[in-house]
């Protein structure tokens, strides 16, 4: 079968909810055992994670920061117990990410920034990188952003976080290939899921007139991009970002 994720291991952080919650659910539903992670919300992500029951997939739900190397530790300790090592990857977990001019931002805002998508995804995959080493397969997809793209202002610290991080996926890409561990990026625009409820009606209005493709993007849309940098089939594929954004970014 294309696409069979059969006898792999998967870790998605922040995938209680939203986007993350779709890629974990892609992944499972095509044969990865799955470890689903949050850190806040308890009694959601537990709600949440019904889904994966109710879907057959094997997985855990662990609470952990990935943004700590005590979190990643305790990630990986439960996954390798209760699933086997995992050879997927996939830095998704985030932060509030409000708007405001230069002026408005401090340091240890921008610091949270770069902790959520420079520092998680280094932790995450200087951990797993030895399982995948020595079984020379891995796949490693950091879950991005098109404002890099589109230099979205008054973002600069959001942006200059995950500008960082599609930098870092394009090096990791070229130093892991001849393990045959590929490195990737998935870049969604604007999806609406439950973190956005409180955006006023007039922003999604106005973002929504401005998409090429005229629908809102789904989560399952980001979840495929995922699955197929995952599969096997794309195996000669890395250092690559793909926006999923309905023609937002057609450069």
């Amino acid at each position: 079968m294309p696409f069979s994720l059969k006898n792999h291991v998967a870790i998605v952080t922040g995938s209680s909810t939203g986007l993350g919650h779709a890629i974990a659910l892609a992944l499972g539903k095509a044969g990865a055992k799955v470890a689903v992670n949050y850190f806040n919300n308890q009694a959601r992500a537990e709600r949440n994670f019904a889904a994966f029951h109710d879907a057959g997939i094997e997985s855990i739900l662990v609470r952990a920061d990935v943004t700590t190397e005590e979190g990643v530790e305790k990630l990986f300790r439960e996954t390798e117990a209760k699933l086997g090592k995992p050879d997927i990857l996939v830095p998704n977990a985030t932060c509030e990410q409000p708007l405001k001019p230069i002026e408005e931002y401090d340091w240890a805002f921008h610091q949270a920034m770069l902790d959520f998508f420079v520092k998680s995804p280094y932790l995450l995959t200087r951990r797993g990188l030895a399982h995948m080493k020595a079984q020379r397969w891995g796949r490693i997809i950091n879950i991005t952003s098109e404002v890099f793209h589109r230099a979205v202002a008054p973002f600069s610290a959001y942006v200059a976080a995950k500008g960082g991080q599609i930098g870092w996926s394009r090096s990791m890409s070229r130093e892991l290939a001849p393990f045959g561990i590929t490195v990737n990026t998935v870049a969604p625009g604007w999806i609406p899921v439950e973190r956005h409820e409180k955006v006023p009606q007039q922003e999604k209005d106005e973002y929504r007139a401005l998409i090429p493709a005229n629908r809102w993007g789904t989560p399952e849309d980001v979840a495929y991009a995922v699955l197929y940098f995952a599969s096997e089939e794309a195996s000669f594929v890395t250092g690559q970002t793909l926006c999923v954004n309905g023609g937002m970014t057609p450069w």
